[in-house]
């Protein structure tokens, strides 16, 4: 063990990172707030880490390095949590609502939304008012031309944000938590503009976004616009749906984001252009050092380009890893290693703990590490005469990337685009040589009232894009759906991965055997028989012909999130057209195995019912205090016990979950009335 241990010296850095995400991520994954005393004994566990660290032989000092980074880890993500401490509407909210805009975005239905700060609730004390509250709009609106900062008025509903939609799912309630969004809802009403814009430099950038934003898709109509628009601006709000459909398709979703690839291409451009450009000058080339001079004007144009595109989480890691090799260029290192990315990686944990939990971390240093450790093997060998080592890199490494990165988007998304690496081979190319250049051009040319020759020339190249993500996504078998995996099952394949990469000697190859115990996980996972939505307002049931729904329209976003995670989407319609459900009016019902499940909708129904209508299990979608010698769910019940999955399993056994018992009380998790405690439900239905 000690030669092992002495073996990775010199490469430990890198599993700093990797420490302090398995401490992050054992924090999310708790069913309950550690208190004080526990903190204080992690707190006092890495100090004597820390300490033993020193006393130990050097061999073995790193295994205590390591428990102390992982207390830290947990620290760094209790700390993130308390700093986004703010309001959670805890019941439903109709009337007027007042606010600032923060942000304008599109919601998965397409509609408008507005994020508000500064809110003012009727009737809600401001101690109890959310710190920001989010607003879909539907129906006719008078206004369209909303503007940061500015400050509106409008009538509508809010509730707390929505839980997951099955026990095990993604958990929204904490993803609304870190962007301090204490509520939303939607309105149908008319939104006024009660004073003029307001707001500091942070609304300043996000209206100069906007400005941009319409000026470019005036000169660029269309899709080709709207996508000129996210590569530059990150606004997404004008790509219509069916482009969305099809760069999702053809693996070239990743363009939207303004990350990595973007921010790469972007300083990579102007670091060439501003090297050759002052080479050119001798008299300054043979006295100025001019790469490190080309990296910092690089360094700053990232920079400002992290500003403008309104700082994402993705941005902002594609900004780091850039820095980090910007800066490495100027301390005369090389600039693309395991250790910067590992540098960069421990930027954004320590910044944004919780980003570890999303795909967009978990992707882009996936396919950065994989590019890294590939191309250091790669290193020194030549592919073929000088033409055509681009064209060979352009394949390794979109290849590598996809790879490297296909499973985690597949756990995500529950889709695998089989022509993938073709459409990237087509488009990636196109962003570096055309559409980067050609954006940089009509930045230099604004102040002289030329940017229109730049964005004709970016046009050309997106709608190129946009041509080839239609045509793929077309083929016959572009996409296949995949089941949802288990919660362990991606750090695990994640894990073995990076053991497989990071550590050294022979001991390295049990990183496979991770790889494959996670794939196995994933082949076995099943789907749960019966699921209910924490409305009460849709059951899900799984049949030979997939899963069952017993309505064909309401609650339509949990609807899909079921279909997606089944691995077979389907529209709801098609879904409720299977046969598992015997419907009568407002009253549904469904038998799997030895349990007999209603469920009655509206008020008028429920008042003709008497008692459980023959049912083990009676789902409302109002609430009921009658006593019924049944278990009844009704919206106040599944407040607090959230989604309920339901399994028949050998000799007619139940195995019951509940979003609450996997989710546990936790900060973003509000505390709703209830009348029965959500453990006892599973109980209630076994007996």
């Amino acid at each position: 063990m000690q030669a092992a241990l002495s073996a990775q010296r010199g490469g430990l850095i890198h599993w700093l990172p990797v420490c302090l995400g398995i401490g992050i991520g054992g924090y999310f994954a708790l069913r309950f707030e550690p208190g004080l005393p526990i903190w204080i004994g992690l707190a006092g566990l890495s100090l004597g880490c820390l300490l033993l660290a020193r006393a130990l032989p050097q061999a073995y000092a790193p295994l205590a390095l390591a428990v102390a980074c992982i207390c830290a880890g947990a620290g760094l993500a209790k700390v993130q949590t308390a700093a986004h401490d703010a309001p959670v509407l805890s019941f439903r909210y109709y009337g007027p609502i007042a606010g600032r805009v923060v942000n304008i975005d599109r919601s998965s239905s397409d509609a408008v939304r507005l994020t508000l700060d500064r809110v003012a609730l009727d009737g809600v004390p401001l101690d109890r008012t959310p710190r920001r509250v989010r607003v879909s709009l539907h129906g006719d609106q008078p206004i369209t031309g909303w503007h940061p900062g500015d400050q509106l008025v409008l009538t509508g509903h809010l509730s707390a944000p929505n839980g997951p939609a099955e026990p095990g799912g993604f958990d929204f309630r904490r993803h609304a938590w870190f962007q301090s969004i204490g509520a939303v809802g939607y309105t149908r009403t008319p939104v006024l503009r009660s004073a003029p814009p307001q707001g500091g430099t942070a609304l300043l950038v996000f209206r100069i976004r906007m400005a941009i934003s319409e000026g470019v898709q005036s000169r660029l109509p269309g899709d080709a616009g709207a996508l000129a628009t996210a590569i530059i601006t990150g606004d997404r709000s004008g790509i219509s749906q069916t482009a969305l459909q099809d760069l999702r398709d053809a693996n070239l979703a990743h363009l939207l984001a303004i990350s990595g690839l973007h921010m790469g291409l972007l300083t990579t451009f102007i670091f060439l252009v501003v090297r050759m450009g002052l080479s050119c000058w001798p008299a300054f080339a043979l006295r100025v050092p001019v790469k490190k001079v080309a990296a910092l004007v690089a360094l700053f144009s990232g920079a400002a380009y992290l500003a403008l595109s309104g700082g994402s989480v993705a941005t902002q890691r594609a900004f780091i890893m850039v820095s980090v090799m910007l800066l490495a260029v100027l301390l005369d290192r090389r600039a693309l290693t395991l250790r910067a990315v590992a540098l960069a990686a421990t930027i954004v944990l320590v910044l944004r703990p919780d980003a570890l939990t999303g795909p967009g971390f978990q992707m882009s240093f996936a396919a950065t590490t994989a590019l890294v450790v590939v191309f250091g093997l790669l290193r020194g060998r030549q592919f073929g005469p000088g033409w055509m080592r681009g064209i060979v890199g352009v394949v390794i490494s979109s290849a590598v990337a996809g790879l490297a990165t296909a499973p985690i988007a597949a756990a995500h998304f529950n889709q695998v685009p089989h022509y993938g690496l073709l459409a990237n081979l087509a488009s990636v190319p196109l962003m570096g040589a055309i559409i980067m250049p050609a954006a940089v051009l009509a930045a230099c040319l604004t102040p002289l009232g030329l940017e229109g020759v730049g964005l004709w020339i970016m046009g050309q190249g997106l709608r190129w894009i946009l041509w080839v993500a239609g045509t793929v996504a077309g083929w016959d078998g572009a996409v296949s759906h995949v089941v949802a995996p288990g919660p362990s099952v991606l750090p695990l394949l994640c894990l073995g991965l990076l053991w497989l990469i990071l550590w050294r000697g022979v001991a390295r190859w049990a990183g496979i055997v991770a790889v494959v115990a996670a794939f196995g996980l994933w082949a076995g996972t099943t789907r749960p028989a019966i699921l209910i939505a924490d409305t009460g307002g849709l059951i899900g049931r799984m049949t030979p012909e997939g899963r069952a729904l017993s309505r064909a329209t309401g609650n339509g976003f949990v609807a899909t999130i079921w279909l997606e995670n089944d691995g077979a989407p389907a529209d709801q319609a098609v879904a409720a057209a299977r046969a598992g459900f015997l419907t009568q009016g407002a009253v549904v019902s469904a038998t799997v195995g030895p349990l007999h499940i209603v469920q009655v909708r509206g008020k008028t129904e429920l008042a003709r019912l008497k008692g459980c209508g023959g049912a083990d299990v009676l789902v409302l979608t109002v609430p009921d205090t009658a006593a019924r010698p049944c278990l009844v769910l009704d919206p106040v019940t599944l407040r607090a016990a959230g989604a309920v999955a339901i399994d028949v399993t050998d000799a007619d056994g139940l195995t019951v979950t509940t979003v609450q018992m996997l989710t546990g009380q936790r900060p973003w998790t509000p505390t709703a009335p209830q009348r029965r405690d959500p453990a006892d439900i599973q109980i209630a239905l076994v007996q």
